[in-house]
């Protein structure tokens, strides 16, 4: 009975649907100035000057701060960032849910580590350079957990090397998860020469 094989198509959009949903965020909302988002780029802040008062503005989806308001928000952040300590520095974070986000990514790169490990030492075994089939399943789950993570960070670096090298260790799980195609029983030939006999 064979099994039926998983359309990696399915599972790529699948795939792209659970990173960009579970690091999406929700928008501000209309009249809450404090929700403006401090972890999007500068470029996309729009800088004006206020006629009326003489004064710089930051805009962003639609809101509008003061730049004294804008600068108190990442003074909060900081003293956030600082109320964290070392850890907080260290990993460039400033809460801790981005202690989770860093964990998921150091978590996906200890697994990228422990392929390259589990497949050195099954060579050394073999004696001959050998990939088991558990380095494209730890390479999938690694690959999955940096290519969330690096959506997170927007990293596009990160994001285009472990998204071209996912589809690969996708294709590869699918294809160690195929049933081997069924054989014919092989030919024995009797001593005598007489004809082959199939299935003997």
């Amino acid at each position: 009975m064979t099994q039926p094989r998983p359309a990696l198509p399915l599972i790529a959009a699948g795939m792209l649907l659970v990173i960009f949903s579970a690091t999406a965020e929700p928008g501000p909302q209309p009249g809450d100035a404090a929700a403006m988002n401090l972890d999007d780029r500068i470029g996309d802040l729009e800088l004006a000057r206020d006629p009326d008062a003489d004064a710089w503005v930051v805009t962003h989806n639609g809101h509008t701060l003061s730049a004294d308001q804008y600068l108190g928000l990442i003074a909060q952040r900081q003293a956030v960032r600082d109320a964290g300590g070392p850890l907080f520095t260290l990993f460039n974070i400033t809460s801790w849910v981005g202690v989770l986000w860093v964990t998921l990514g150091l978590g996906g790169q200890v697994l990228f580590t422990g392929r390259m490990l589990l497949q050195w030492l099954a060579s050394e075994k073999e004696k001959r350079s050998v990939v088991p089939p558990l380095f494209w399943y730890l390479s999938l789950a690694g690959a999955s957990m940096l290519l969330v993570y690096f959506v997170w960070r927007k990293d596009i670096v990160g994001v285009l090397g472990q998204s071209t090298g996912w589809f690969i260790y996708a294709r590869n799980v699918a294809l160690i998860r195929r049933p081997p195609p069924e054989q014919d029983p092989p030919e024995v030939v009797t001593p005598a020469g007489d004809a082959a006999v199939e299935g003997a």
